[in-house]
């Protein structure tokens, strides 16, 4: 799965739960994915289910990414989409002068795509395999948009050959720790 830093960096103004979502992701990729997933659970509680879109889009995006069971992270990424599908361009743009929600897309697809795979869902793989390739023009011309670039066609692949094996290149691939007790509800 694939996960924007730039979603939580060089805000246009001051959002403490944003900042505080980029701390608590800083601490994942440091390898404290418990302490991560606490941190972000209990931002997701404070924000609630009717919260701020880009809070939750943000938070559930990333939650994501501290769960192996493809299962629970797909219920994160739909999650992040359903966010993402009542977030505007303006809250967007109040958070970074920089960021398009249609941007958002790509990523929020594929991971869905990647999750449907690995759980041997290929239908709703390829639906959503299609949708971020649909969404590749409003990549932004970066590192990151090329990371995604790259990872759709290596996912679309995949779902081709019927292959449900989590990806090598996927972001956070690799050993996490396991969530405490009733910490992957949301």
């Amino acid at each position: 799965m694939t996960r924007t830093a730039s979603m939580t960096t060089a805000p246009t103004s001051a959002d403490p739960t944003m900042t505080a979502i980029g701390e608590a992701v800083l601490e994942g990729r440091a390898g404290d994915h418990t302490s991560a997933r606490r941190k972000l659970l209990a931002l997701w509680s404070a924000c609630g289910a009717g919260g701020d879109p880009l809070h939750r889009c943000t938070l559930a995006h990333y939650l994501a990414d501290l769960h192996e069971d493809p299962a629970q992270a797909l219920a994160w990424d739909i999650r992040a989409l359903d966010a993402a599908n009542a977030l505007t361009e303006q809250r967007v743009q109040e958070h970074h002068a920089g960021l398009h929600i249609a941007g958002f897309y790509p990523s929020l697809h594929l991971n869905l795509a990647d999750n449907y795979r690995r759980l041997g869902s290929f239908e709703a793989a390829a639906e959503h395999i299609t949708a971020a390739a649909a969404h590749v023009p409003d990549l932004p011309q970066s590192p990151y948009g090329d990371l995604l670039r790259a990872a759709i066609p290596e996912v679309a692949e995949a779902i081709a050959r019927r292959e449900t094996a989590p990806r090598a290149s996927a972001p956070g691939a690799g050993p996490k720790d396991t969530a405490p007790s009733g910490t992957n509800s949301g």
